[in-house]
């Protein structure tokens, strides 16, 4: 939909909800990237060979197969293919800026679990292995431990076009049972662009996530905790994927 389009709707609304208050669509636009839910474009081979980013940003033609960065359409100069990304560290960095939620984030290490029975992966033996093996990243419980998702979906629904998009999101299981896996919690990390599934070439399309991951499992980021009233280092690490077995035989490449 375009911004223009979304303006009109928006007049519309005020039109008929007179005590509404409803920003132009600009401002809104605007304050969404003060919450850090703004999104970078990231151009990318129409052919999933590679990704127009950092060191290749300024590169016409995709350095694999020769095909041109932009689309045939002549009236306006655009990347025939986008990768949407929603940088990591802010969101992470957001779910310490409420205080409930900041408390809810050392969950898994503060409620003990008498009967021993398994409501949530810290349950488990995989959680407890790596707390033994990274006694360094666990001895903070407010550091992130994260999952990922990922599959192909059809848009346009009930309509006859053959079309994948897939989403990638991201799971923090610091949080409780009965909130970490709402999709209120979840987690929105990517939209890679169809028209065809990207396949093993997925990859590609990763690879800003997988840089921020690395960041934050070396250096971590400097995040204040709203609920203790102190600024810490973050870290993070990606536990788990969950997929069926097409999807992950296409996210193991």
């Amino acid at each position: 939909m375009t911004d223009k389009a979304m303006t009109m709707i928006l007049d519309l609304l005020r039109d008929a909800f007179e005590d509404a208050k409803l920003p132009p669509f600009y401002e809104a636009k605007k304050t969404i990237k003060k919450l850090g839910l703004d999104y970078t474009k990231i151009p990318a081979c129409p052919n999933n060979c590679m990704l127009f980013w950092e060191g290749d940003s300024e590169l016409e033609v995709c350095k694999h197969c020769g095909t041109s960065k932009w689309s045939s359409n002549k009236k306006k100069k655009q990347a025939a293919k986008v990768l949407r990304y929603f940088p990591l560290k802010p969101m992470l960095k957001r779910l310490f800026m409420c205080s409930k939620t900041a408390e809810h984030m050392r969950w898994h290490a503060s409620e003990s679990n008498p009967d021993g029975l398994m409501r949530h992966p810290r349950d488990g033996e995989a959680w407890k292995t790596f707390d033994q093996i990274h006694s360094g990243f666990s001895s903070d419980p407010r550091n992130v431990r994260l999952g990922i998702a990922t599959d192909g979906f059809n848009p346009f629904g009930t309509m006859s076009s053959t079309y994948s998009i897939w989403p990638v999101f991201l799971i923090p299981y610091n949080l409780p049972p009965w909130m970490c896996m709402k999709h209120t919690s979840f987690i929105l990390s990517m939209i890679i662009p169809g028209k065809q599934t990207p396949g093993n070439n997925i990859d590609v399309y990763l690879q800003p996530l997988v840089k921020e991951l690395r960041e934050l499992w070396n250096d971590g980021v400097e995040t204040f905790d709203s609920s203790l009233n102190e600024t810490f280092r973050m870290h993070a690490v990606l536990m788990w994927t969950i997929s069926n077995f097409p999807g992950l035989g296409i996210l193991s490449g």
